[in-house]
Order: C-alpha cells, then structure tokens, then sequence
C-alpha cells in the first residue's frame, strides 16, 4: 500500500482509498462488478429492443388497417391493435421496474 498526495488538500492517503480522509475530495471513482454490468447493459438492451419492437408492431398495424376490405376489419385491427400497444406498454414497464431494481442495487458503492 503507497501513500499518495490528494490533489485536493495535499494530504497523505492510501492508493487504494476512494475519497480523501481529510477533506472527501473524490480520488477515484468505484466500479461496477460483474453482476452490476451484466444487469446494466440488460436494462440498456431491453429498453432498445422495446423501442423497436413497439415502432414496428405500430408499423405492422398501419399496414393492416390500410389493407383491410371493409370497416368491421379496420375496427377490429384498431381495437387489437390498442390492446396490443397497450399489453405491450405494461410488459414493458414491469420489466423496467425489475431490471431498474437489479441495476439500482449493484451499482458501485462508494468508500
């Protein structure tokens, strides 16, 4: 273990601390560990991969409601369509709560 000078009060710390002991200027910042990224990047990932699939399911619906034959059809198509969007919005957010929770409690923590 060296000692080195905070930038900050020019007090000797250990190389290994996070924060200055004298004055808490921040010497390093904390990683996160395996899990934290794996969770991390999961959330980052899904979110993407929401985005995408709402705008092309959303894309999918214009598409039938441009090629149905009569009103009962596009009624129909408008009315599943809603409800998909909307299943589709409330998986989504259960998910985000899940996947926000697990990235909220492995985040780095600081000395």
């Amino acid at each position: 273990m060296a000692l080195v000078a905070c930038p900050e009060c020019t007090h000797q710390v250990s190389d290994s601390a996070f924060k200055c002991n004298q004055c808490g200027h921040q010497l390093r910042k904390p990683k996160r560990g395996f899990f934290g990224k794996l969770f991390k990047w999961s959330f980052i990932l899904f979110n993407a991969a929401m985005v995408f699939w709402l705008f092309s399911y959303i894309g999918v619906i214009g598409e039938s409601m441009n090629t149905s034959q009569n009103e009962y059809e596009q009624a129909g198509t408008a009315i599943g369509g809603t409800l998909g969007v909307g299943m589709l919005l409330v998986f989504w957010v259960l998910v985000d709560i899940i996947l926000g929770m697990f990235v909220l409690f492995t985040r780095p923590k600081g000395a």
